[in-house]
């Protein structure tokens, strides 16, 4: 039996992609992920986590990312829709991978109705859909840290040639630099998601 787990990183990031992956191997090669020390990509170093990224890889049966880019996102948000958006991507990793089961993390408020929309999207797939799915299955766990790794692969890209720091609002580093670059050019690179309320903060103020 083939078990999927899937994950996104950077949702709430001022810039940068929103990442979905999805992993998939066979139910009783789980208790090996386990093994590995896999868990939450939010408890583990980022050396740790590169770490397994090559270690799920190889173990894994097949996986899947895909990277939504800011525009999609902006869109997405000004139709009052990022969960759809999630949906619709998470349904196209299902999709690709083919489970028997598949376990996501919900974004949703709601994780029953988040599962029903990606199974609907899948062509019916079993969808398990839970909060915090990402510290309560190890499949989903290693989904986490294939979408951190990737995730963390293209801000990293961006930080070779402007100091934005993580991206995340919380971060004063990525705060100044969408406020300067916004100063200086009246206008904000593609990577940037425009529809984020701290971005729009920062243009009403300047």
């Amino acid at each position: 039996m083939q078990v999927c787990g899937v994950d996104d990183a950077g949702r709430g990031s001022m810039l940068g992609p929103l990442v979905i992956a999805g992993v998939s191997v066979e139910k009783k090669n789980l208790r090996k992920l386990s093994a590995l020390g896999v868990k939450d990509s939010k408890k583990l170093s980022p050396k740790k986590r590169q770490e397994l990224y090559m270690s799920i890889i190889r173990l894994a049966d097949d996986y899947h990312v895909v990277a939504i880019p800011p525009r999609s996102i902006d869109t997405s948000v000004k139709k009052h829709c990022l969960n759809g958006l999630e949906a619709r991507y998470m349904a196209r990793v299902v999709s690709k991978l083919d489970p028997d089961n598949a376990y996501v993390d919900s974004c949703d408020v709601n994780p029953a109705r988040f599962g029903r929309e990606i199974s609907r999207l899948s062509g019916r797939h079993k969808i398990r859909s839970h909060h915090h799915a990402d510290s309560k299955f190890v499949i989903v766990s290693a989904a986490s840290i294939i979408a951190k790794v990737t995730r963390d692969k293209a801000i990293k890209r961006l930080q070779n040639v402007h100091n934005l720091g993580s991206g995340y609002p919380s971060d004063s580093t990525t705060v100044r630099f969408v406020t300067a670059y916004y100063q200086k050019n009246g206008t904000l690179p593609s990577f940037v998601r425009k529809s984020w309320k701290p971005v729009r903060t920062i243009i009403a103020k300047n």
